[in-house]
């Protein structure tokens, strides 16, 4: 006879078998796991950034099942399911690689957990190993806050930089914080649909991002930066787009009036926005990239900060440039 308690439970926006996905994904939710207090110890250094494996019993699972068609596919031939990745078998053990979001206590916010709420979780492991490359969502965030920060594109504690989690959570940076030297509590997390924190405060500017996110599906990553070359030349009544080189030629930029920081207003001029160029310059305000990955936003962002410099040298010889022959 072999006796196991759990060490934790599952908090998870998936209710139902049904709308649980079979393999986690990105776009699969975040989820809480909830640690029983008896096992705090266990826990006490496991910290945002951290990845682990969840060892869960799938209580809902049919113990009776032997052969199954792989991924609930008919087309697919039945084989044993110890050859699957089937829920249902004699000893319904989930396996889930995940990388730790924020902690509050006994409360851990973990990404992606592919598990329905209420799940008993039975051990918890350290997943790293020497040569592991696997996604951290947390440390990318604070990597492209210290290179635009080395770059003069986050000055003081101005700007802010998100990432979609899944199809309903977004990591934020915290409001005041300087960017250039995040650390993992400096980052909220919070509901895509109504921006309610889950976890931390986020910054006054996440409307705005919340906004693109629902307007532009392909938009997974934000940098609002406050670049000064970009800055200056848009308020001489320049563009970097005015630049007669073929790098222009792939590259939209939109602009927003001067609206308050943070307002609705605000928000919904530059999703309109967004929906038209994955750059928008805010009017007093900096520019915001959107982009597939933080990479790709944070590149376009690179990108114009460098032509508003190829502009400005270029004006400062013909100061009616673009217009000048």
């Amino acid at each position: 006879m072999i006796a196991c308690h759990p060490v934790a439970t599952v908090r998870s926006p998936y209710t139902s078998r049904e709308h649980t996905p079979r393999a986690a994904g990105p776009d699969t939710a975040a989820a809480w796991i909830e640690l029983s207090p008896e096992v705090a110890p266990a826990a006490q250094e496991i910290t945002p950034g951290d990845r682990l494996i969840l060892l869960t019993w799938l209580h809902q699972a049919d113990r009776t099942v032997l052969r199954c068609h792989p991924m609930a596919d008919p087309n697919i031939p039945e084989r044993g399911v110890f050859l699957t990745r089937s829920p249902d078998r004699p000893n319904p053990i989930g396996i889930h690689p995940v990388t730790v979001l924020q902690r509050h206590g006994l409360h851990i916010l973990v990404h992606p957990l592919e598990a329905l709420d209420g799940t008993p979780i039975l051990d918890i492991k350290n997943a790293d190993r020497p040569g592991r490359r696997a996604f951290d969502p947390v440390q990318a965030v604070i990597d492209v806050g210290r290179r635009g920060w080395q770059r003069g594109l986050f000055p003081g504690a101005s700007g802010n930089i998100s990432l979609r989690l899944d199809p309903s959570t977004v990591m934020v940076t915290a409001s005041g914080r300087a960017k250039g030297f995040l650390a993992p509590e400096d980052l909220a997390v919070v509901d895509l649909a109504t921006g309610t924190p889950r976890s931390g405060t986020p910054s006054s500017e996440t409307p705005a991002h919340l906004a693109v996110y629902q307007q532009v599906p392909k938009a997974r990553a934000i940098v609002h930066t406050h670049p000064p070359r970009l800055t200056a030349l848009m308020l001489q009544g320049g563009s970097p787009t005015d630049l007669p080189l073929f790098e222009t030629e792939r590259i939209r930029l939109e602009t927003v009036p001067a609206l308050p920081p943070g307002s609705p207003q605000l928000a919904t001029a530059v999703a309109q926005a967004a929906q038209a160029a994955a750059a928008v310059f805010l009017q007093q305000h900096g520019l915001l990239c959107w982009g597939e990955s933080l990479e790709a936003a944070m590149a376009l962002t690179e990108e114009l900060e460098h032509l508003a410099q190829v502009a400005l040298d270029v004006r400062r010889v013909h100061p009616a440039f673009p217009t000048a022959p």
